[in-house]
């Protein structure tokens, strides 16, 4: 929808949280913003008002943003307010309204994004590794001079440990065909592996591969790609969110949205935590996004997509992407690889 003289009226969902009638409250006024309320930018300043529909008197309004409030107003005044949030993405504008003995509270969805351009990178190669191109690659970890592997599709998926040298794969554990495995991390001495759309994460003995454990999903739809900070486990569900889990029982306790400087994003697959940052495969793109986990801020973007050209396992150009980044802290080495690609590759980004 176009918007003229950057002023954007919201039309608000309502309800009503006192005994005095706030029907009539909120048939008689509306927001206005000085901006579009679809694309606000960390930093900026924005006005906020009431503008009103019929002759009721407001007493004063105060608003909200997240349930924090931003300030409070007499009658109709506006507020002027410096937009500086540590998460990015969608935020709840809430406004209520005071007049006599009426309440009422208005809600409206602003989206926050970044003030930065995402930083572009390249790469070049630094070794070739032999992969196994059965391999669906859904997840990848470096840990201790071995890879381990969460390999998807019904019917074939499965855990594994490979040699990185030689690309033999160690140890195998299959799941039930009924599973799609999908991201898996390294935490306290255990893999813990997703499945795709049954709802359902599984916990392994790192050296055993025995199976300890079970965990079932809360709020977030799919399981995609899973990684870890050494305190929380982070998960993406192929949505705009990232979640925020328990070590310890892997209860969903909160999430951040992924933002650039131009709109939401989603589809953030393969996960892996790298400096401080969380570096992601987007499906069916062949490129790692760079994301701020304090923020949600996309900060850099590695452009990968020369790199398929070495492949020569690939057999469907759309579905064996890039996917699969580990990453060996120690050394600071950082490996990729892809659905049926042949090989594995060490890498070193720069930017462009």
């Amino acid at each position: 929808m176009r918007i003229s003289n950057l002023l954007v009226i919201l039309s608000l969902g309502i309800f009503l949280v006192s005994c005095g009638n706030g029907k009539d409250l909120t048939k008689s006024f509306s927001i206005v913003v000085d901006k579009p309320l679809e694309s606000l930018k960390n930093g900026e300043n924005i006005t906020i008002s009431l503008k009103p529909k019929g002759d009721i008197v407001l007493d004063s309004v105060v608003y909200q943003l997240d349930n924090t409030r931003i300030g409070s107003q007499p009658g109709l005044e506006a507020l002027s307010y410096t937009l500086n949030e540590q998460k990015l993405g969608k935020k709840q504008l809430q406004a209520t309204l005071y007049a006599g003995d009426k309440t009422a509270v208005l809600n409206e969805t602003l989206i926050l994004l970044s003030s930065e351009t995402p930083v572009l990178y390249t790469y070049e190669i630094v070794n070739t590794f032999p992969h196994a191109k059965e391999s669906y690659t859904q997840g990848l970890e470096f840990h201790k001079d071995s890879l381990y592997e969460s390999i998807g599709e019904y019917g074939k998926s499965a855990l594994l440990k490979t040699d990185l040298q030689s690309g033999t794969i160690l140890k195998r554990i299959d799941l039930d065909k009924t599973y799609f495995a999908e991201g898996l991390t390294i935490l306290n001495e255990k893999l813990i592996q997703l499945t795709w759309r049954e709802k359902m994460g599984f916990i392994y003995d790192l050296d055993s591969f025995k199976k300890t454990g079970s965990f079932q999903y809360g709020q977030s739809k799919e399981g995609w790609g899973l990684c870890n900070d050494g305190k929380n486990i982070y998960k993406s569900d192929g949505t705009e969110k990232i979640w925020i889990l328990d070590p310890e029982t892997y209860a969903e306790t909160g999430y951040f949205e992924v933002v650039d400087n131009k709109k939401v994003r989603s589809k953030f697959n393969e996960l892996e935590w790298v400096e401080g940052k969380i570096y992601a495969n987007s499906y069916q793109f062949d490129s790692i996004t760079i994301i701020n986990p304090e923020t949600g801020a996309i900060e850099g973007v590695v452009d990968l997509r020369s790199l398929k050209k070495q492949i020569g396992s690939i057999t469907d150009d759309a579905n064996e992407v890039l996917n699969g980044i580990a990453y060996d802290s120690k050394n600071q080495k950082l490996y990729v690889t892809g659905k049926h690609w042949d090989k594995l590759f060490e890498i070193r980004i720069f930017k462009k």
